[in-house]
């Protein structure tokens, strides 16, 4: 698939995946869909779901390891900055034929734009956190986690 396309079907996920309502309860049943889901594959993965500027739900697979937290809170910050998906962020600079962190306002030790964290938004509210999975390739973090966010929303 083509970049622009792909831009597009991010742009789309992003809209079409909001929750009508989000709480402490729903990023507690999202933490844990991931979770199981990461069993079942036997992924290495770490977890984190962020929103109300505090972690509500975080779990390291066994066999993960402390540079997965450091991508989580570089992921995380991405989309709090910018808004979007780190896939999509990622997938918008190559189109551009540049990388997100060579960017002179960016610094690569806070920021990253590998897939993976996606921005938690509730209808008609807006952008109120980050869900985020760490472990795997790009593609596969941002997979599990629409897949997971399509089966709770």
């Amino acid at each position: 698939m083509s970049t622009p396309y792909l831009l597009a079907d991010l742009l789309a996920q992003e809209s079409e995946l909001q929750f009508d309502l989000f709480n402490n309860h729903t990023a507690w049943q999202l933490g844990c869909k991931l979770k199981k889901t990461a069993e079942d594959k036997n992924a290495v993965v770490a977890i984190e779901v962020y929103a109300f500027n505090q972690i509500l739900f975080s779990y390291a697979m066994p066999g993960t390891q402390v540079d997965n937290s450091h991508w989580i809170k570089r992921k995380r910050d991405t989309v709090l900055r910018f808004g979007h998906s780190t896939y999509y962020i990622g997938q918008y600079n190559k189109a551009k034929n540049r990388e997100f962190e060579q960017q002179m306002h960016i610094n690569a030790y806070e920021y990253c734009a590998h897939g993976g964290a996606f921005p938690i938004r509730i209808k008609n509210c807006g952008l109120v956190g980050v869900v985020t999975v760490s472990g795997l390739p790009q593609e596969e973090d941002h997979q599990m986690v629409i897949n997971a966010l399509t089966d709770l929303i």
